[in-house]
């Protein structure tokens, strides 16, 4: 049997556009909103606030694509379009709940690393100036 502790999992690139795809910062954002509930795209652009119309229609047709997030065309007038969260969309809520329970509990010792690592590059001089 293939072992499969951290340092012997490799990314395959579809693993790795798969995680690109469902783990940037919109798509995060969307999946949150929807796992509260279904939501039309003016519903989804007012709750979060920052994004623009077409990074949120990016997203969500990414989001569509890899199936975890339903688009439905209601019968409305004008044409409404709602989106909801699938149940592979909310088999997703688990892992990224512990991931980001594992930042919020190492975010000093981050950022600790990143202060050190910024001070040691300040304290780096400019390639060519010596």
């Amino acid at each position: 049997m293939p072992e499969t502790s951290p340092a012997h999992l490799s990314i395959s690139p579809s693993h790795r556009e798969l995680l690109d795809q469902v783990l940037d910062k919109w798509s995060l954002a969307v999946l949150s909103e929807l796992c509260d509930s279904p939501k039309r795209f003016n519903e989804l652009r007012r709750a979060i606030t920052d994004v623009s119309q077409k990074s949120l229609t990016n997203t969500l047709r990414r989001l569509e694509r890899n199936g975890v997030v339903d688009r439905h065309v209601l019968s409305s007038r004008p044409v409404a379009i709602r989106y909801e969260i699938t149940p592979l969309g909310k088999s997703m809520r688990a892992p990224i709940d512990e991931l980001l329970s594992w930042a919020a509990t190492n975010m000093s010792e981050i950022n600790r690393a990143r202060d050190q690592f910024d001070e040691t590059l300040d304290n780096t001089p400019a390639p060519g100036s010596i």
